[in-house]
């Protein structure tokens, strides 16, 4: 027989951006601490709203599994005298078993005991589970409320805990579990019982509060769908502001508001922001694109009096528009370029001057950024005074009072002053697009301007932050380094960006002036950061292991290393590839700490030294035409075999010796190009 298994947790409201954490981890635990204790079920799954974490587990068995266990014991012969008797070891162990010796069973020369455990019965372990699994939750933040010792995110007022119809018993931060939860705080506040879990989602729903969230969300976007028909427009519906307002509200009603045509002559952000950021509401879009001058907003409530909740929304919107057209009447009066000087004021970073200063250096780092996008010298001679001018530019909208106000429009509206004033809209474009990505799954930069212009910003705030020592170590990255590496890393391989990491480091260390010692640091620190942030995006794109260290050796070119990485499990997966490996690692092996030099073909004394010169200069040339190399490395595999079975490096005459040692150097360092395949492990 079984049963179904409630467990809600009642509390204060927990922040929206924990809600979707908690619910996970809630269902992660409670599906491993019934695997661990032996339980059986059909389904589990935690639903929840911003004051209750529900979980739901149908057909619980109603006893854990049985379970037998083997132990083995002594020897036959030491646990039974000659005359079959136990012994006092063979009598320790069967008692120590919890058997009779007489049940101990005798197989290959040794003793064994066989238990039979009986399941414990699941309503009576579920009263120390359930307030385990709650203590188990990983919380961001905990808090503790009255005198008590208890952490939670947010206090607990109540707690539901129903096995069938019965109430599994126990206590935690002072609180009885039972059979009654809480609704809607306004529109159901008196408490209601649930008579089973079965009953729970109808019983909440009757006191207006939708608990499974997916259908709350499906809720939400159909509502505001409609609502944006009948504006005659469309809701732009962003996944983190659907996935906010979800866990804001418990019984949603969505409703339009509008707010003065004057301000849609404002930049669309400028009003968006305001609205979506600050607000939680819903931007309306025009079958054109353009801005409407309506919103739609989520209430956690029901239908009554919306012209009211639609007013007072209206009235807060409105004294946000209302700065936004201050900010942007005032910044208006000076053109972009004029709004730089300000930037001598303010700190880019402590020991690292101010951001005038660093827009100077921006300027520096894409012209040599550029040079590598160019086609032809006359190119890159244009699109070197438009780097600069962007760099140039880059940081002044900082010190406007819309960026100042707004600090999410940091980009967006120096791209729409730049324009303004009548800037290139290349230049314009890669002022906003020096931020992407400006968080996880973003877009990354779309133009050469912006892509420049970006590499080179995220440089500069890693270099010139590493020179102060502040290398992100365990979970303190107050500077958001990880992110933004992530983000340039991304952004060269999405690029096939022939740039190099030491280059570019090279580049701001020259304007730092780091002396020798701090630039040679510097360049290992990076390549190392940046290396973890490589290793990353392999393992997201499911490299085995030993290939990623294999390939992460080398990080200088960052675009090659996910391709080296799909040709090394492409040349793993061919015939022959545990030979292949065996023959590279050999080379490497023997020539690694051999110096580099010119073979010398005369000093050949037999065939097979030629043969391997032959199939080196061929690969070598495969790859110089961009052809694929993998035929042409499994001949040079067979040319190497062939090669120590038939030569011995070490040769008496030094000049052959240092020939043969050349030409595997050779061989090997044109395998590094790929990989170091002594990472490699093998079957």
């Amino acid at each position: 027989m079984s049963k179904d298994l409630l467990l809600e947790i009642g509390t204060e409201e927990v922040p929206a951006h924990v809600m979707p954490h908690l619910l996970d981890d809630l269902k992660r635990l409670a599906s491993n601490m019934l695997a661990e204790r032996r339980f059986a079920y059909e389904n589990l799954r935690t639903i929840g709203t911003p004051r209750r974490t529900a979980l739901l587990v149908t057909g619980l068995a109603e006893r854990q599994e049985d379970v037998r266990t083997e132990t083995r014991g002594p020897s036959v012969a030491i646990a039974f005298d000659a005359e079959g008797n136990p012994t006092k070891a063979g009598a320790g162990f069967a008692r120590g078993q919890g058997i009779e010796p007489s049940a101990l069973i005798q197989r290959d020369g040794y003793v064994y005991a066989s238990v039979h455990e009986k399941g414990a019965e699941t309503a009576q372990l579920l009263t120390e589970l359930l307030p385990e699994l709650i203590r188990a939750i990983p919380l961001p933040n905990s808090m503790r409320w009255g005198d008590l010792d208890f952490r939670f995110i947010r206090p607990i007022r109540w707690i539901v805990a129903l096995y069938g119809t019965e109430v599994v018993p126990f206590t935690l931060a002072n609180v009885t579990s039972g059979n009654t939860s809480r609704g809607h705080r306004t529109l159901a506040p008196q408490d209601f019982v649930i008579a089973s879990p079965a009953d729970y989602e109808a019983a909440c729903e009757k006191a207006y509060i939708i608990v499974d969230q997916e259908r709350r969300r499906a809720m939400i976007t159909e509502q505001i769908a409609a609502v944006a028909k009948e504006c005659s427009g469309t809701a732009e519906i962003t996944p983190d502001l659907l996935e906010e307002v979800l866990y804001l509200v418990e019984y949603p009603t969505a409703l339009s508001g509008s707010f003065e045509e004057k301000y849609l002559a404002l930049p669309a952000e400028a009003v968006i922001t305001p609205m979506r950021d600050h607000q939680r509401y819903f931007p309306v879009k025009a079958e054109d694109g353009s801005l409407l001058p309506v919103f739609i907003t989520v209430r956690n409530g029901g239908k009554e009096y919306l012209d009211v909740v639609a007013h007072g929304n209206e009235r807060v919107l409105r004294a946000r528009l209302a700065d936004a057209q201050f900010f942007f009447d005032e910044d208006r009066k000076k053109s972009l370029a004029e709004h730089r000087e300000k930037l001598k004021t303010v700190v880019f970073q402590q020991g690292l001057g101010s951001m005038y200063e660093k827009t100077e250096r921006l300027m520096g780092l894409v012209t040599a950024i550029v040079e590598d996008l160019a086609d032809d010298d006359a190119a890159y001679e244009m699109m070197a005074v438009d780097a600069q001018r962007a760099a140039e530019l880059s940081k002044a909208d900082l010190v406007t009072g819309m960026v100042t106000e707004f600090t999410e429009l940091q980009g967006i509206m120096g791209r729409e002053y730049a324009l303004l004033d009548g800037e290139k809209l290349a230049v314009a474009c890669a002022i906003d697009e020096q931020y992407m990505p400006r968080f996880a799954g973003d877009e990354l930069p779309k133009s050469d301007l912006g892509f420049a212009l970006s590499v080179a910003d995220k440089i500069d705030n890693i270099v010139g932050t590493f020179s102060r020592g502040k290398i992100p170590t365990g979970s303190q990255d107050p500077f958001a380094l990880r992110r933004q590496a992530l983000g340039l890393v991304l952004m060269l391989i999405e690029r096939k960006s022939g740039l190099l990491l030491g280059d570019l480091v090279e580049e701001a260390c020259d304007l730092y002036e780091l002396n020798d010692v701090a630039r040679d640091k510097m360049q290992t620190d990076v390549a190392d950061f940046i290396r973890l942030r490589l290793k990353n995006v392999l393992t997201e794109r499911g490299v085995r292991y030993d290939v990623q260290e294999a390939v992460l050796t080398d990080v200088d070119c960052v675009a090659d290393v996910p391709v080296r990485a799909a040709y090394v499990e492409r040349l793993l997966a061919s015939d022959r590839a545990e030979a292949l490996v065996q023959a590279f690692v050999r080379v490497g092996n023997i020539a690694r700490a051999a110096e580099i030099g010119t073979v010398d073909a005369a000093l050949f004394t037999a065939q097979e030294e030629g043969a391997l010169l032959a199939a080196y200069e061929n690969v070598v040339a495969v790859r110089a035409e961009a052809e694929d190399p993998l035929a042409a490395e499994h001949t040079l595999a067979k040319a190497i075999d062939a090669f120590f079975d038939a030569v011995m490096v070490m040769d008496k005459d030094e000049r052959i010796k240092k020939n043969r040692l050349t030409l595997l150097k050779a061989v090997d360092n044109y395998l590094l190009w790929t990989a170091d395949y002594s990472k490699i492990v093998l079957n």
